[in-house]
């Protein structure tokens, strides 16, 4: 199918994605559950951060960090590995590929037809950032909330491209869940999911630059909060659109090598 025929299927793919995480809401509400560590890590933090500040952090930067980072990390979430990692094993990926369109596409149509579901717990908790800690909670001029939408965009792709090339390793190999626990635990530590990136010691910071995970929440939460100005947020941006690309060309590049060693048998 025609790049220009998939952009035209791909609205209907996005409804059928929206009526899937309404009839699996219980499903969806769970997982809403499961991420709920940036709520322990802003107990744990302010109560540390209640003698004396940690970096430039006090109590209530400690709030409006995490509850950012909750927001930042339902609208980035994505589960295509698991579902590849199935469907190989049980060779039920052999239907998606009769369709006539990739089913890339139709993985991330059901990702991102669950957003409407995550809104109704992302808009009370960022309100209640804004109500309890006034409006540094969100961007303060109309570059910050460009940059917020577009690092928010890019930090979901850089998860779902993870996920593909993940996932698509269990062509290679028996199963690539390993491989995503890995990645998984590479994330919580480096990401800024559990603490700051900027809390790390200079040499590691500096490093986490260079690596994808602080790019799919650490910098969206970071222009959240208003932690740049436009130069540093620029350049930052920079980079996350570059690992996007990288990502983009690994995961096409695995899925088309990969396919060619897919069989599956009908019984």
């Amino acid at each position: 199918m025609s790049v220009r025929s998939t952009l035209r299927a791909f609205p209907t793919l996005l409804r059928v994605g929206v009526s899937e995480a309404v009839a699996y809401r219980a499903e969806m509400f769970i997982w809403v559950l499961s991420t709920t560590m940036p709520f322990i890590m802003m107990a744990l933090w302010t109560a540390v951060a209640r003698a004396a500040p940690v970096g430039r952090y006090s109590g209530d930067d400690f709030i409006r960090y995490f509850l950012a980072a909750f927001v930042v990390r339902q609208m980035t979430g994505a589960w295509a590995a698991w579902q590849i990692n199935y469907e190989v094993r049980q060779g039920t990926l052999a239907m998606r590929l009769l369709r006539p369109i990739s089913p890339l596409w139709s993985y991330a149509a059901e990702n991102l037809g669950s957003f409407p579901m995550r809104l109704f717990v992302v808009v009370p908790v960022a309100a209640f950032s804004v109500y309890k800690l006034g409006w540094g909670s969100v961007p303060q001029t109309l570059w910050g909330w460009v940059f917020f939408f577009l690092s928010l965009f890019a930090g979901w792709l850089i998860t779902f491209l993870a996920n593909v090339a993940i996932g698509t390793m269990s062509l290679f190999m028996e199963s690539s869940t390993k491989l995503m626990d890995v990645w998984i635990a590479l994330f919580f530590v480096c990401s800024g999911y559990l603490y700051p990136v900027e809390l790390f010691p200079p040499a590691f910071r500096a490093a986490l630059d260079w690596l994808p995970f602080r790019y799919q929440i650490g910098l969206p939460v970071e222009l959240m909060t208003n932690t740049h100005d436009f130069h540093k947020a620029l350049a930052l941006l920079g980079r996350q659109w570059l690992w996007v690309a990288l990502m983009l060309t690994i995961s096409l590049g695995l899925w088309k090598r990969g396919l060619k060693r897919f069989a599956a048998y009908g019984g």
